[in-house]
């Protein structure tokens, strides 16, 4: 979701480690002098150095009482249930592109599904940027079934690099599972190749779209070349673009599919739009009003967290 901008420790975050972080190796020492104009005591005992072991503390940052996540954190790794929404998810996407093409064989057309299925891919970009912004702007972790999508936005914002650690299935399952209820009743109920060429690869961008916004946090040499010539086409949202989310004031380029609907969203303040109007009608201001958002600020791994890192890898 280019590099991503490099970050430089600032007088207050380095004030806020050394705040957090108790020194990590103790020892004490023990001194006792002697002189030569004096006769030395009976009892006086030479210059002691004295090691004791100590426990080393963790070096994980804390910030507004959240913890940064670590590389063996379990929320970023995939359970077999992960896996089984994932695997149910792409075999009711398979069923529906399935229906299309043999619909399109059947009747002898392919103009319309293909059409249907690119209008698909282009309103799945507009889709991903309405719910980003939505997520981002409103709600909480206590929120009615997007609570805990929103509160996973709120850390992503705080630790975006979390994102490339987080593994497949982990990152795929919830949007998989929504796919699989909305998508599963029509592949079995409808057989008409241009609505199956349509909800199959909306859908598809949807469901996949966690798994596009990881690649553009990704670095270019650490990134499939096929990914990569994706993003620099403008196929898949380019990780440029999507860095631009995730600097203040952090209202702009939500798209996560491909970011083409990006410029045109933000050069017609059409979010901005949106959230005057929600304002004037609920009085709820969206967290992108805030200045500064410092639940959006953020920080960079730990010393501890690259190494372990560079050790996994």
């Amino acid at each position: 979701m280019y590099s991503l901008a490099q970050h430089k420790l600032t007088p207050n975050f380095h004030h806020q480690i050394c705040k957090n972080q108790p020194p990590l190796h103790l020892s004490q020492v023990y001194c006792s002098t002697t002189t030569s104009r004096s006769k030395p005591k009976p009892n006086a005992k030479s210059l002691v150095i004295e090691s004791r072991p100590i426990q080393v503390l963790s070096t994980t940052i804390t910030t507004n009482n959240q913890l940064s996540p670590m590389l063996s954190d379990p929320s970023l790794q995939s359970t077999w249930s992960h896996r089984a929404w994932v695997a149910t998810g792409c075999t009711t996407l398979l069923i529906s592109l399935g229906e299309s093409i043999k619909g399109a064989m059947d009747l002898n057309m392919w103009v319309e599904p293909i059409l249907a299925g690119w209008i698909g891919y282009i309103l799945a970009d507009l889709g991903s940027g309405i719910y980003h912004w939505a997520i981002d702007n409103y709600g909480d972790g206590s929120t009615p079934i997007v609570g805990p999508q929103i509160e996973a936005f709120q850390g992503h914002h705080k630790w975006p690099w979390t994102i490339t650690k987080r593994q497949f299935a982990n990152n795929l399952h919830a949007l998989a599972r929504a796919v699989t209820f909305a998508v599963l009743p029509i592949a079995l109920v409808w057989h008409d190749p241009i609505l199956e060429g349509f909800v199959g690869v909306c859908s598809g961008c949807i469901m996949f779209s966690q798994q596009f916004h990881a690649w553009a946090h990704g670095t270019k040499s650490r990134l499939p070349p096929l990914v990569v010539a994706l993003q620099d086409a403008g196929v898949l949202v380019s990780r440029s673009q999507h860095g631009a989310h995730h600097r203040p004031p952090y209202n702009n380029n939500y798209c996560i599919v491909s970011g083409v609907w990006n410029e045109f969203l933000d050069k017609h303040k059409v979010f901005e739009a949106m959230e005057m109007v929600l304002y004037f009608k609920t009085g709820v201001r969206p967290r992108s009003w805030s200045e500064p958002a410092s639940e959006w600020l953020e920080e960079i791994q730990t010393p501890s967290q690259v190494q372990a890192q560079a050790q996994a890898q």
